[in-house]
């Protein structure tokens, strides 16, 4: 099959207008294996194809495309390198976007092999058309460009290459074609600036950086919401997190929520700056910038007040990044009666709210309620207990409700509840004290389907796993959770049947 594939190739370079050769080299290439063309590699002379891809016919330019795809797949990326490098140039100028896509597939197989990237770090004029197809309407081209600039960037000569030659100019000249490429630039900068301390430093001796969080903290609130989701992903690095304290950046963002009260137009960057201060806090301290900045906190609770779902949403979520950790649950139960009405509010909207805030609020539930063992101290313990009596006047009611809607989604959020308190003692009385619960989690034919499955057996799983399950369960019940636990998430019992002498 390889040879008659390359008997096709030879046959269309001969031709001027090869429809039917290039349709036939596309079939016979479907059942080739990639080995067989591997080992033809030395023949593949893809020159004919390459010219042919620039012709104004559309059927014509689609074959070349997808047979390159093939045929490229079987060349060494360093010999696509060094051998193709006026068809990659020709590639990414290309009017018809599936070209550039493929040329920067090709570009992201070389920057991604150690022996083949310094052939396009030594090649000024590709490096340019990759950064100038950030600028283009395709969003497919702008993402493929921006994921090898960002893998060029891993090395030293790459940061060279980016930022200490002319590529620099390319790329701001690029930021000014509109305000959608502008922060396509700032996605790629953010990206190399998260790479390591080396990485941010290239980044904001460019000025780039500083650009960056001056929109942020500018006048446009529109900026302001698109440009605080790139810094937080900043601040999910160390490094990134000690230059914008280093920078008062987050002092600015705390600032700017401060005076949030007196903008008729916050909603519109409001709920970005308060995901900032909740990612923060997970992964710094919750207490320290709880403390630092107690109008973070002040915030959410005033937003879970709101009658803007969005909002809502936003603080219901922040509560549950926040209250993920030990230390942040501590941080919500200083705040004292507060936090019980707020607790109150959210199993409300459990039970009212839109189907889509109600898993929110359910996964923010789980959340908070989840204790490992190893911290189950009599004190938190009795911090989660007082919580859930806090939820409603009776919450495993509530969520056994929610859990029997026929919303998959919904009876899935209820059940990672359950799991979520499922290794703690007042649970597990609850649930046995509840007419039928033990029943519910037994019973097998509730689930239909996979994600259901799996859920049950996960609060299974944490039931038959806690140290004192068997006493407040008791003995029975607890072989029973074994039981199913062995038998696996979608075991079926088996149907006997009875012959009947006689029958046909």
């Amino acid at each position: 099959m390889a040879a008659q594939a390359l008997s096709l190739l030879r046959e269309v370079s001969r031709l001027e207008a090869p429809l039917e050769e290039l349709r036939a080299l596309q079939s016979v290439l479907q059942s080739v294996p990639l080995s067989e063309l591997r080992e033809q590699a030395a023949e593949l002379r893809l020159g004919p194809l390459f010219s042919l891809i620039n012709g104004n016919h559309r059927e014509q330019t689609t074959l070349c495309v997808s047979i390159l795809e093939r045929l490229l797949q079987a060349l060494e990326p360093v010999h696509v390198a060094r051998n193709l490098r006026v068809d990659l140039q020709r590639g990414l100028t290309h009017p018809n976007d599936s070209v550039k896509i493929l040329t920067l597939s090709q570009v992201r197989r070389i920057v991604e092999n150690s022996d083949a990237v310094t052939e396009i770090l030594n090649n000024a004029e590709l490096l340019k058309q990759i950064v100038y197809c950030i600028g283009g309407e395709n969003l497919s081209v702008a993402k493929a460009a921006i994921k090898s600039l960002s893998r060029i960037s891993l090395t030293q000569a790459g940061l060279e290459a980016l930022f200490e030659s002319n590529l620099l100019d390319d790329l701001k000249s690029v930021m000014e074609t509109n305000d959608i490429v502008r922060y396509r630039v700032y996605e790629l900068i953010v990206e190399i600036s998260s790479v390591s301390p080396e990485s941010l430093n290239y980044c904001t001796t460019s000025g780039l950086v500083t650009q960056l969080l001056r929109e942020l903290t500018g006048e446009d609130v529109l900026v302001r919401a698109t440009c605080i989701e790139m810094v937080t992903s900043l601040a999910y690095t160390h490094h990134g997190r000690q230059y914008l304290a280093q920078e008062g950046v987050i002092d600015q963002i705390s600032n700017i929520i401060v005076g949030a009260d007196s903008d008729p137009f916050s909603s519109f960057y409001l709920p970005g700056f308060v995901k900032f201060f909740g990612n923060l806090a997970i992964m710094d301290s919750p207490q320290q910038i709880c403390e630092r900045y107690p109008v973070f906190v002040e915030k959410v609770f005033e937003m879970t007040e709101s009658q803007d779902p969005t909002m809502i949403g936003i603080a219901v979520d922040t509560i549950g990044i926040l209250g993920s950790n030990v230390e942040g649950k501590q941080v919500l139960q200083k705040t004292g009666t507060r936090f019980e009405c707020l607790l109150m509010r959210i199993g409300y909207q459990a039970k009212n709210a839109s189907t889509e805030l109600k898993i929110r609020c359910l996964d923010a539930i789980s959340s908070l309620f989840y204790l490992p063992p190893e911290q189950q101290t009599d004190d938190l313990l009795r911090m989660t207990e007082s919580w859930f009596s806090s939820l409603s006047r009776d919450p495993l009611e509530l969520f056994r409700g929610i859990s029997n809607q026929p919303f998959l989604e919904l009876h899935c959020a209820a059940l990672r509840v359950f799991t979520a308190i499922a290794n703690q003692p007042w649970a597990q009385k609850l649930m046995f004290n509840s007419p039928g619960f033990v029943e519910y989690v037994m019973d097998r034919s509730v689930e239909h389907d996979k994600a259901s499955k799996d859920a049950k057996y996960e609060l299974v799983k944490a039931l038959a796993n806690s140290k004192t399950i068997a006493e407040i369960f008791g003995n029975p019940n607890y072989l029973r959770l074994r039981t199913y636990l062995s038998e696996g998430p979608y075991y079926v019992k088996p149907i006997s049947t009875t012959a009947v002498e006689g029958a046909e």
